[in-house]
C-alpha cells in the first residue's frame, strides 16, 4: 500500500484499539507478524524510542510458542518514530495489569487476517497480505531515499540481496540521481 492507502485503512481500525496499534506497529516499523505477536512491554524503551526484536510467536500443535527470530539479523533494535512511541505508550496505559514479560498483542494471526479484510473493505483499498505491510514499509523507505543497506538493517534482512528484490522500486530514484549528477556537473 501507499502511505495514503495505509492511512485510510488505519482510520477504519481505530474502533478496535488492539487492531489499530498492531497494524501501526506492522506498517511503521516493518516487523514481521510473528515478531509483533511476541512483543512484551520489556521490549520497548520509550526513553530511547526503540523496540527490540528478539523473538517470534507461533502457534504449534495448539500451543503458543515463543522462539528465536527467523534469522540472526532478525535480532535487532528498531528506532520508532516519535508518534508511534506516544501511541504505544497510550496503548500500554489502556492495558490492565500488563506486566513486563506479558505479550502485548494477545491475538492470533487469524484475528489479524479478519481485521485486515474488515479494514480494507471499509477503507475501499485493495486487500493485501499482512506480510505486505512489511513490503509497504520497505517501499516507503526506498521512496524516502534510504539506502538498501540501511533498510536491510532496519527490517532484519539476512543479506542485502533480499532488500534488492525491491529494486523495481528504486528506478523512481534513478531520474532524481541523474538530475542531481547533472546539477553537480554544471556546478549548480
Amino acid at each position: 500500500w501507499t502511505k495514503e492507502e495505509y492511512q485510510k485503512f488505519a482510520e477504519e481500525m481505530m474502533d478496535k484499539p488492539i487492531s489499530y496499534y498492531a497494524f501501526q506497529m506492522l506498517y511503521w516499523t516493518g516487523i514481521r507478524e510473528g515478531e509483533l505477536l511476541a512483543l512484551t512491554p520489556a521490549d520497548f524503551d520509550f526513553e530511547r524510542g526503540t523496540v527490540k526484536i528478539s523473538k517470534t510467536y507461533q502457534r504449534l500443535k495448539g500451543k503458543d510458542v515463543i522462539t528465536s527470530p527467523k534469522t540472526k539479523k532478525s535480532n535487532r533494535t528498531i528506532q520508532m518514530p516519535d508518534f508511534l512511541c506516544e501511541e504505544m505508550q497510550e496503548f500500554f496505559k489502556m492495558q490492565y495489569g500488563l506486566k513486563k514479560k506479558d505479550r502485548i498483542f494477545t491475538i492470533n494471526k487469524s484475528y489479524l487476517h479478519r481485521e485486515m479484510d474488515r479494514g480494507a473493505e471499509a477503507a475501499g483499498v485493495k486487500r493485501i497480505r499482512i506480510h505486505d505491510l512489511r513490503h509497504s514499509h520497505i517501499s516507503l523507505l526506498i521512496d524516502m531515499g534510504f539506502s538498501a543497506v540501511a533498510i536491510a538493517d532496519r527490517v532484519g534482512h539476512e543479506s542485502i540481496e533480499i532488500t534488492y528484490r525491491y529494486a523495481h522500486l528504486f528506478p523512481s530514484k534513478q531520474k532524481e540521481m541523474a538530475s542531481k549528477l547533472d546539477d553537480l556537473n554544471k556546478g549548480a
